[in-house]
């Protein structure tokens, strides 16, 4: 008598434990973004030599702050969905005497980036 509960007790663990897989796919899970989302038309629009506060205007203000490199700023995305792979961009702008000088990262530099802005 004593097997036959063991074996009954052993039995609803597994498939309680099992159950837990099957519901899994039914459950909802929540996007979780996190960082600066950036597209390629913000992108686009920044040109060399514009200011500090015209790269915030276009891009927002950068996740990273770096106090060793200040002319330095780095934009991070990140999207945990709530299935499937996770999405990691990461865009740098790079300033010379507070002006842009360089972009590098997730995205393609825009053809227009070396044309300066007239004041």
């Amino acid at each position: 008598m004593w097997y036959v509960m063991k074996a009954l007790i052993l039995a609803i663990a597994v498939v309680s434990l099992s159950a837990c897989s099957l519901i899994d796919p039914l459950v909802y899970k929540i996007n979780i973004p996190q960082g600066n989302f950036i597209e390629q038309r913000d992108v686009d629009e920044l040109r060399v030599g514009m200011s500090r506060e015209q790269v915030k205007f276009v891009l927002g203000t950068p996740v990273v702050d770096n106090s060793f490199r200040n002319e330095d700023w780095v934009y991070m995305y990140r999207m945990k969905p709530g299935r499937g792979d996770v999405t990691v961009r990461e865009f740098r702008v790079h300033f010379d005497d507070d002006l842009l000088a360089d972009i590098s990262g997730d995205f393609d530099k825009p053809e227009q980036f070396d044309v300066p802005l007239i004041d």
